[in-house]
């Protein structure tokens, strides 16, 4: 193995950034302690902060540091990472479209011929319509604050603006973000109003952490998705949907999830949904590859049709 090699190697094992002793890195990379102490001091030398322990259980652990050295990928961590950044590239979270262009426009330069065309075909081969119309947007710093006082036990300072509502402000216990569907959302203890709540990030404005830390308290819920979902069955939709589907209950309801309720009819099943558009449940109608009656609302029947009709016309 050649020194760029087992630098490579060393490098690699250290990003896990788990503690390595001594002699476990030195059988290895298959060198000598002093060699090894040797690798160690030429990353250092390139940025990298390394801390060692001394003695018989002496080892080595990188530490995360506050400048960004240069990065050891596997092939299938960089294409991963370039996916990801195409996919926040078309993203509704204002601010980082540009950010990830310009990134992703660093990885691919840094890639080897193999894996760039390897990019080139997840770009032709793959279909994105960018962030879901309609979609709110919210800006990336209100998404940094906030997940940052998640992580610390902050408590914070914002204005929220609910629905058909004036703008309050409230002061919170942040506990977890929730990314769901076209929307993400704040779970949190609301002091103010002695309960938990769940915020959308795109009603959320000036976030301020004030510096005072909490004790996280119980969660009445298994985590913060569920909390997230069940808050939303409550809530008042805009439409009651109820589809007689002629299809089996078990094989909808594994379609469909946790967002609506499918029960047996028969040799069917019927589907009820509460939702403020209609767009999802044409989209699992359609899915389900079978035939249907719609119950309620009447909107829902002329939207099924109106996207019949536009199929119809497809030559």
């Amino acid at each position: 193995m050649s020194t760029s090699e087992r630098m490579l190697r060393l490098l690699s094992l250290l990003q896990t950034h788990r503690y390595w002793p001594g002699p476990e890195l030195s059988e290895r990379l298959e060198v000598s302690a002093r060699t090894l102490r040797r690798d160690v001091d030429r990353l250092r030398e390139l940025g990298y902060t390394v801390d060692a322990v001394r003695g018989a259980a002496g080892g080595y652990q990188l530490r995360a540091g506050g400048s960004l050295p240069p990065l050891l990928l596997e092939d299938e961590e960089a294409v991963a990472i370039a996916v990801g950044l195409r996919t926040a590239a078309t993203s509704a979270v204002s601010g980082t479209d540009d950010w990830s262009v310009q990134a992703l426009s660093k990885v691919l330069s840094l890639m080897p011929p193999r894996l760039r065309r390897q990019m080139d075909a997840v770009a032709s081969q793959t279909e994105s319509p960018g962030p879901w119309e309609g979609a709110p947007v919210f800006d990336a710093a209100v998404l940094t604050t906030l997940a940052q006082a998640c992580r610390d036990s902050e408590v914070l300072r914002f204005d929220y603006a609910a629905r058909e509502a004036e703008v309050t402000h409230r002061r919170v216990e942040p506990l977890r973000l929730v990314s769901l569907g076209r929307r993400w959302y704040l779970v949190a203890y609301d002091r103010d109003r002695a309960d938990w709540r769940s915020f959308r990030l795109d009603r959320i404005a000036a976030p301020e952490p004030t510096g005072q830390r909490f004790r996280a308290r119980d969660l009445p819920a298994d985590d913060a998705l569920t909390f997230v979902q069940q808050g939303i069955r409550r809530m008042p939709q805009r439409y009651a949907v109820r589809v007689r589907v002629a299809t089996a209950a078990d094989d909808l309801a594994a379609r469909i999830g946790r967002w609506g309720t499918v029960s047996a009819d028969g040799e069917g099943c019927v589907l009820e949904m509460n939702v403020d558009d209609l767009d999802w449940p044409v989209m699992v109608l359609a899915g389900s590859g079978a035939e249907f009656v719609v119950d309620s609302p009447p909107e829902l029947a002329e939207k099924v049709a109106e996207v019949a009709a536009r199929f119809s016309r497809v030559g």
